[in-house]
C-alpha cells in the first residue's frame, strides 16, 4: 500500500513527471492516471518553477492523490528532472519506475502495458512509435522527416537495435537504472533518452518496444528548442568516441 510519512511516499510503482507550464494538462492527467486503479502507484512531479503556476496546482493535487512534488528553482532540463525523480523513487523503494510527458502525447491507458512488459522480464519497456502497431498522429511531414532522419542517423552511428530511441514513454526495472549509473548521464532532452538507451544496450539489458499511438500534445506548446537539437548531435559524437 502507499504510505505518506512526512511528505515521503513509499511506492512500488512510480511515474516521474517533469513539468514546465503544464497547468492546463496536469489536473486532467492526474485524474486519468489514478482512475486506472493501478495498485501501489505514485506520481513524482518535478516542476521547474513554472510561471503558469503548475507547481502550485501540483501541490493541491498532492492533497488528493499519492503525489510527491519536487520544486526546483528554474528550468534545469529534462534529463536533470528525470535524474532527480529517479533518485527519489529508488530511495523510496520503487520496483518499477516510469517516465512520461505531462501533455497527453503519452496516453495513460498504455501505462499498464509498459508495467506488464517489465513484470514479464524486460529491463526497459518502451512506448514505441516505430514498431508495427505504433504510430504518430498530428505531426506534419517536415516534423516526421526530421525526427526519422535524426533517429536513423543516431541508430546507425551508435549501432543501436532499439527503433524508437527518442521515445520518452518508458518503464524501467529499478535494478536496470542502478546498473547503468544514470547519474553520470548529463545530457538533456532527446539526447538524454538516446544516451539511456545506449547504456542499457551496452550493458546487455533487455529492452522491449510496446507499440503505442502518439498524438500531438493535447494543450500548450512543445518545449523542444534549438539547444536540444545541438545537444543531440554533441552527445552522439561523444558516445561514438567512447566506443
Amino acid at each position: 500500500s502507499i504510505i505518506k510519512l512526512d511528505q515521503i511516499i513509499l511506492m512500488k510503482t512510480a511515474i516521474v513527471l517533469p513539468t514546465y507550464n503544464e497547468a492546463e494538462n496536469l489536473p486532467q492527467l492526474a485524474a486519468a492516471i489514478f482512475n486506472l486503479n493501478i495498485p501501489d502507484l505514485s506520481i513524482i512531479i518535478v516542476d521547474d518553477h513554472s510561471p503558469d503556476g503548475t507547481g502550485q496546482i501540483a501541490d493541491a493535487l498532492s492533497k488528493k492523490y499519492p503525489i510527491f512534488v519536487i520544486h526546483r528553482p528554474g528550468k534545469l532540463g529534462l534529463g536533470s528532472a528525470y535524474r532527480t525523480g529517479f533518485d527519489h523513487c529508488l530511495d523510496n523503494g520503487a520496483a518499477y519506475i516510469l517516465e512520461m510527458d505531462a501533455d497527453f502525447s503519452h496516453q495513460p491507458k498504455d501505462i499498464m502495458r509498459l508495467i506488464t512488459a517489465v513484470k514479464d522480464g524486460a529491463d526497459l519497456a518502451l512506448g514505441s512509435r516505430k514498431v508495427p502497431g505504433g504510430q504518430i498522429v498530428g505531426w506534419n511531414w517536415q516534423r516526421k522527416f526530421y525526427s526519422n532522419g535524426a533517429m536513423f542517423f543516431a541508430r546507425l552511428l551508435l549501432g543501436l537495435k532499439t527503433k524508437d530511441i527518442t521515445a520518452g514513454f518508458r518503464c524501467f526495472r529499478a535494478s536496470a537504472l542502478r546498473k547503468i549509473a544514470f547519474h553520470s548521464v548529463q545530457s538533456n532532452g532527446y539526447a538524454f533518452q538516446i544516451e539511456m538507451i545506449y547504456r542499457l544496450e551496452k550493458s546487455g539489458l533487455k529492452i522491449v518496444e510496446v507499440p503505442v499511438t502518439f498524438p500531438d500534445r493535447h494543450l500548450g506548446r512543445s518545449k523542444l528548442g534549438r539547444q536540444d537539437v545541438l545537444e543531440f548531435f554533441k552527445v552522439i559524437f561523444k558516445l561514438i568516441t567512447k566506443q
